[in-house]
């Protein structure tokens, strides 16, 4: 039961990021087209990566719901890779596109653990 909702929390937040990526971004997750303006709206103003916390909340409710060991590898390899590409890749890239107005949303707003409060840009 827990594990379904999981999974259905995750798949909600997922679907919500991407929709927030096409409507205030003007963009996709494609690589090829990445939104073209800075998303801080909705789950973003309380955690930078809501998207890949989506997948890993679908990932955990499915390992949780199906006791799947091969499951439960694969949620802790999506982790480890996220763990390591997001500081290393990611963020650098999304500073040279955005400059000062990222940094400060770094600086205000947690990479996984979610803030209590909405982030209010200046």
């Amino acid at each position: 039961m827990v594990g379904g909702l999981a999974a259905l929390a995750g798949l909600a937040l997922v679907v919500r990021t991407v929709r927030l990526f096409a409507t205030e971004g003007s963009g996709t997750l494609a690589p090829w087209d990445p939104p073209r303006r800075m998303v801080v709206r909705g789950p973003y103003r309380y955690v930078r990566n809501p998207m890949i916390s989506g997948v890993m909340a679908i990932l955990l409710g499915e390992t949780l719901a199906l006791g799947s060991p091969a499951l439960a590898v694969w949620f802790a390899a999506f982790v480890a890779v996220n763990a390591a590409y997001i500081p290393l890749m990611e963020e650098p890239g999304l500073t040279r596109r955005f400059g000062a107005d990222y940094v400060a949303y770094r600086r205000a707003v947690p990479r996984w653990l979610p803030r209590l409060h909405p982030w209010q840009p200046e």
